[in-house]
């Protein structure tokens, strides 16, 4: 049996990490805050901009009327030989199986596709690391593929101070490559966030695009009952918001730019603005999963400090009751030897 005095250095060492992680768990909810109040503004534009379109398509041909061809290349629907798979992952640890998650939806995505060129862009340090011992890299010199699946791009550190240029700038990539043929299909692999309890591990497709302003969703996985208990106790603890935001104004405000009767007069002709708007609203896309991914992990992370913390205090209390089960114990002894020594005399 461990002495009182090694018993007292665990415990100190035990309420030195729960302050680590009770100071983690706050830091991961007022970032959670800053990310939720950003995905929300930027929104209504996203919701603009897709109901714009939506009005553009019923105003100009984005489609040969002779030959039923899409006239954007992005509209374009292909056999799917070569496909993209951007994975949305963490660049650090201590959030639970958020990361193994993502590992393991993007494993069942390639299972799904086998047989198949995939492409993979690791956007992440978590999901890079594995990916990258899993699969071959390409090399950019080499024209012929390192194997069936392999990994094109790494983009590490971009997450934590995420910026629009950086997204517009990998977008643009991806658009070019699509509309270049070199792939037929793009999807995005990320943890779609609506609050804390509502949030869901999604693979959307965004190229080709199928209908304006509507997820294409190809797999799906949702919080367990148990993940949403856990989160809602530890967003109350934290006093972060529950509930979604209530966008239903904004929203009802956007819809009807798009169902309104009115012939709307546009600088550029209807055509050539779809034309150059398409390619944003991709954009758009893959921006709001980057950040819906950010506030998905800060989630993930202030509920594994939460429950860190009370394993922390659960050990604390075992600890205690051990220290001072040996210190009545010692003290018994100490007891029953005077008591035994005064008796011999």
């Amino acid at each position: 049996m461990a002495n009182i005095l090694d018993i007292r250095r665990r415990i100190r060492s035990v309420r030195n990490t729960r302050q680590i992680t009770k100071a983690m768990k706050m830091i991961s909810a007022a970032r959670l805050r800053r990310a939720q109040d950003r995905a929300l503004s930027s929104r209504p534009y996203a919701q603009m901009l897709a109901n714009v379109l939506k009005s553009l398509v019923s105003r100009a041909e984005i489609f040969d009327p002779e030959t039923g061809a899409p006239r954007h290349p992005l509209l374009a629907q292909r056999p799917e030989k070569n496909i993209l798979v951007v994975v949305v992952t963490a660049d650090r640890g201590l959030a639970g199986a958020f990361n193994a998650n993502i590992v393991k939806a993007a494993l069942r995505f390639l299972a799904t596709n086998s047989g198949k060129n995939i492409d993979i862009e690791a956007v992440g340090r978590k999901g890079r690391d594995f990916l990258r011992r899993r699969y071959p890299t390409a090399a950019p010199e080499r024209t012929e593929r390192a194997g069936a699946v392999q990994l094109v791009g790494e983009h590490i550190g971009v997450l934590g101070k995420l910026q629009f240029e950086y997204v517009r700038d990998f977008s643009e990539n991806v658009i070019d490559r699509y509309a270049k043929e070199e792939i037929d299909s793009v999807y995005v692999l990320y943890n779609e966030f609506k609050s804390v309890i509502a949030q869901r591990l999604i693979v959307e497709k965004v190229l080709p695009i199928e209908q304006i302003g509507e997820k294409t969703v190809a797999q799906a996985e949702e919080l367990t009952k148990e993940e949403r208990e856990r989160r809602a106790e530890a967003a109350k603890s934290a006093g972060v918001t529950l509930g979604e935001a209530d966008t239903r104004e904004i929203d009802r405000r956007a819809a009807a730019f798009a169902t309104a009767d009115v012939d709307y007069i546009y600088e550029q002709p209807p055509a050539e603005l779809f034309r150059d708007l398409l390619p944003k609203y991709v954009t758009v896309q893959i921006w709001r999963a980057f950040m819906e991914s950010v506030a998905a992990e800060h989630a993930a992370r202030m509920t594994a400090m939460d429950s860190a913390s009370s394993n922390a205090d659960e050990m604390i209390d075992k600890l205690t009751l051990a220290m001072n089960r040996v210190r009545q114990a010692k003290i018994t002894k100490e007891i029953i030897e005077i008591v035994s020594g005064a008796a011999a005399q």
